[in-house]
This record gives C-alpha cells, sequence and structure tokens, in this order.
C-alpha cells in the first residue's frame, strides 16, 4: 500500500497545490465580490435595519392601551317580598294606577306595541300614559323613569 502511495507521490502533490490553489482564487473571488459590492451591501444592511425599527415602533403606537378599572359599587338587593309601594308618592305625584301598570311593563323591557297588546288598548292611550308619566316624574327617557320609579319605591328594585 505504502509503495502505491510512493508512486502516486507525484500526483497527490499537484493535487493537494491545486486544491489549495482554488481555495485561494475563491477566497479572492469573495474579497472582489464584497469590495465591488460594498456600497449596496452597507445600504441593504440600512434598509433592513429600518425596516425592523419600523415595525417595532409602528406596534409600539397601534397597540391599544388597554387599561382595567375595576370599580366597586354597593348594590343593594330587596327581595320583591320585602317591597312595600310608596303610596303617598303616588299620591303627591297623581300617578294612576294604569299609569304605574304602564310604569311596571316599561321596566320589564317590554316596547309600546307589547305594553298596548297586553293591557288591551291602542298604542296611542300607551304613548299618552307614557307622556304622562315622564311628566309626573320629571324625566325625559324610559331607562330615567324606571331609575326614578324605583329610588321613589314606585317599582321595586329588582325589576327591570
Amino acid at each position: 500500500m505504502l509503495q502505491k502511495l510512493k508512486r502516486h507521490k507525484e500526483l497527490f502533490s499537484y493535487a493537494l497545490a491545486m486544491a489549495i490553489l482554488m481555495l485561494l482564487l475563491r477566497w479572492l473571488e469573495f474579497r472582489f465580490l464584497i469590495l465591488e459590492h460594498q456600497y449596496e451591501i452597507y445600504v441593504g444592511l440600512i434598509a433592513v435595519f429600518f425596516l425592523l425599527f419600523g415595525i417595532w415602533a409602528a406596534n409600539k403606537v397601534t397597540k391599544p392601551k388597554e387599561k382595567t378599572v375595576i370599580i366597586e359599587k354597593e348594590v343593594r338587593v330587596i327581595s320583591n317580598d320585602d317591597f312595600v309601594l310608596n303610596e303617598t308618592e303616588l299620591q303627591e305625584r297623581k300617578i294612576s294606577k294604569r299609569e304605574l301598570e304602564v310604569l311596571t311593563l316599561m321596566a320589564e323591557g317590554l316596547s309600546n306595541q307589547e305594553i298596548a297588546e297586553r293591557l288591551f288598548v291602542s298604542l296611542n292611550t300607551i304613548k299618552t300614559h307614557s307622556a304622562k308619566l315622564f311628566e309626573k316624574l320629571e324625566v325625559k327617557r324610559r331607562t330615567q323613569a324606571i331609575e326614578t320609579a324605583k329610588k321613589l319605591l314606585l317599582l321595586p328594585p329588582t325589576l327591570g
């Protein structure tokens, strides 16, 4: 085996020299490529840097700033069994039983049409009752009327 290697020693030395020259040539070609195109490489690196910076800045600016606020509020719960209608307030404000009935149905979330169907009256009658209720309770909307009625103990607090 050693004799075969000795015979081809000259061939191996040429092959090794060719490989070294080939590596040297590739290294010089790479250096030439870098030196020849260094401006484009720097511009490309700067472009990539600003691209990443722009993505980061856009995420910071457009990210919604959510802040959770916890509000503790006292809620008084009175069962309907304990509820006592404030008769004096009813008489002072001159609210009729029918208007109180309409107010109760409003608090249940029924529309004017549904209230009219349930009480077997026309839609205009319900609108008239509602308008008179709003005047007597000194409010402008249904929600305000219901809230005021609960404060005045004309409606149970658990209704609606």
